[in-house]
């Protein structure tokens, strides 16, 4: 897919709430389409090709979560989720689902902006020249950002492509939450946030790890996680 890095789709029925969002990002240098029916957003997104989606929850038709997990199997790079302050949102699904971010409605614009503008940062920053990482069939794309296994295009959010990349630099070398958090977050583990053990329980499922007993990501209890680099030959 070809990626233009200012590319918007907005998802969201309050029509107020997405003129004032459109505007706001426009002004911010962004091209920004916007749709508000659940059941449309897939072809509105194969349309358009955006490089980052905000998605409400709660929409007429699919609802958000579900455009979510529907959206990931097609596109790897980063969505953001809008959530109102009275909604029971579940952080950890919506981490499931594939969802790289949350942020709470009513939007605080410049909030927003400051978001979307780290999530950019993440597949805007390629290598000048052409970069992969390979172990036996695992192949990690840097400049496209983009996971294979056996050949086999692997679809990974934008946080679980950093997570895998981040592990797979450093093989055979235990990773703390800690180091993972400043790395991956820039701020230290509160001891509560589970985000990065979804991740790491995603990536197991989506690269063929065994859940109980994972032989490729490693679980080291105590301490942290270990990328095995002889796991990935004769997947």
């Amino acid at each position: 897919m070809d990626i233009s890095y200012n590319k918007i789709l907005l998802v969201e029925d309050d029509i107020k709430l997405a003129s004032l969002t459109s505007e706001y990002l426009k002004e911010s240098g962004f091209n920004v389409e916007h749709i508000e029916d659940g059941d449309k957003v897939i072809d509105k997104f194969n349309q358009f090709r955006p490089s980052l989606v905000i998605l409400d929850i709660m929409l007429p038709g699919k609802d958000g979560m579900t455009l979510c997990k529907e959206l990931r199997n097609i596109f790897s790079g980063p969505i953001l989720m809008l959530t109102a302050r009275n909604e029971a949102f579940d952080q950890v699904l919506g981490l499931e689902f594939g969802a790289d971010d949350y942020v709470i409605k009513p939007v605080e614009p410049r909030v927003l902006l400051a978001r979307i503008k780290a999530l950019m940062r993440r597949i805007s920053l390629s290598p000048k020249k052409s970069e992969q990482i390979t172990f036996g069939e695992l192949e990690i794309n840097l400049d496209a950002r983009r996971v294979s296994l056996q050949e086999k295009e692997v679809i990974v959010s934008s946080h679980e492509f950093d997570l895998l990349l981040y592990l797979a630099q450093n093989p055979g070398k235990i990773l703390s939450r800690d180091q993972l958090f400043l790395k991956l977050y820039n701020r230290p583990y509160d001891g509560f946030d589970r985000s990065i053990d979804v991740r790491i329980s995603q990536l197991r499922k989506k690269l063929g790890d065994d859940a109980e007993e994972p032989f490729r990501i490693k679980t080291i209890w105590g301490k942290g996680y270990l990328f095995i680099a002889s796991a990935w030959s004769n997947c």
